[in-house]
């Protein structure tokens, strides 16, 4: 669908990790969207399994690589899937002051405000990654409904839009649209569907020919959030898939063992339109490496090496201290 904008997924959860990093290429431009990564630190009672370690390993080396050619990085809210913090910690994130300064430095890196439409927690990660992995950047630039050209090629940021449904406690982001002529792609980040439906309604008047879209968080549904807002953001997906060809479906949703069958309407209606809905694995043409939900069955089947056991076994701050044996 894109010819002057290329598309490549680096770490997601169908490449085995928490993420939506991508990078993003056209004639003027090297951008890396989202630049952050990490795993569940508890899922069924269980630590991450070596598995996931041998995914992050993979994204993060990815994630890397293509930061040395990037001219921008884009920061689209503090979530530690989203950003790369500058402490180290080998357990959930593979962070570092070395690989913050590797991917922000000498960068011009667009990122949301930490002062406006921000929750406590983000208002705080956002002012220290100002201080730390930020102030490698060449330029750090509050990007939040602004557009910057670069030739040909424009980077338009949305206002900032809900994580989630109306109500969250989890605050707000930026989506991210990419065009050059008239080739658009979108990068929605953490909207969750979208649950919200003004949130559906900015996707939408984008047009975009790719999307990239955090789905709805099935695994959590009468937990943190009400099976009303997940029906919710399921039907605005709906809506996504009958307007835009290509659709990359991505994150929470691939959290949830039964994610497929529960979005088997989507893939249905995006067929009868003639378009496709993909996971980021699918989009570069790989097979699926979905281990979150698989996560107690890897312990079960592959169980970790004494090394790893033993490094397990320490407290959670000294396991960030120590790499994990893999």
């Amino acid at each position: 669908m894109l010819r002057k904008i290329r598309v490549v997924p680096l770490a997601a959860e169908s490449l085995g990790v928490r993420s939506m990093c991508t990078y993003v290429e056209t004639p003027e431009v090297k951008a890396l969207l989202d630049a952050g990564v990490s795993l569940a630190p508890n899922r069924f009672g269980l630590p991450p399994h070596p598995k996931e370690y041998a995914a992050m390993a993979e994204c993060r080396e990815r994630m890397a690589k293509a930061a040395e050619g990037a001219d921008i990085v884009t920061v689209s809210h503090y979530h530690f899937d989203h950003h790369t913090p500058s402490y180290l910690d080998w357990f959930t994130n593979w962070s570092s002051e070395e690989a913050a300064k590797q991917i922000y430095g000498g960068k011009t890196v667009f990122v949301k405000s930490y002062r406006s439409m921000v929750n406590f927690s983000q208002r705080r990660r956002g002012w220290m990654f100002s201080r730390t992995g930020g102030s490698h950047a060449k330029k750090l630039l509050v990007a939040d409904g602004k557009t910057f050209t670069f030739g040909e090629t424009r980077l338009r940021f949305s206002e900032p839009v809900l994580h989630g449904p109306e109500h969250t406690f989890l605050g707000w982001l930026l989506m991210t649209t990419i065009e050059r002529g008239d080739e658009r792609f979108l990068f929605t980040s953490d909207v969750q569907g979208p649950m919200y439906s003004p949130t559906l309604e900015a996707i939408l008047a984008e047009k975009p020919q790719v999307i990239m879209v955090g789905g709805p968080p099935l695994y959590l549904a009468g937990l943190h959030v009400t099976e009303t807002d997940v029906e919710q953001g399921m039907r605005n997906l709906e809506e996504i898939v009958k307007r835009v060809p290509v659709t990359i479906l991505e994150h929470h949703t691939l959290r949830e063992e039964g994610w497929r069958a529960r979005s088997q309407p989507i893939f249905e209606i995006a067929l009868k339109m003639d378009y496709v809905v993909l996971t980021a694995a699918e989009f570069l043409g790989k097979e699926n490496n979905l281990l979150e939900f698989r996560r107690k069955r890897l312990f079960e089947t592959e169980p970790p090496s004494p090394e790893f056991q033993r490094w397990m076994r320490m407290p959670i701050m000294k396991r960030k201290q120590v790499k994990t044996p893999i």
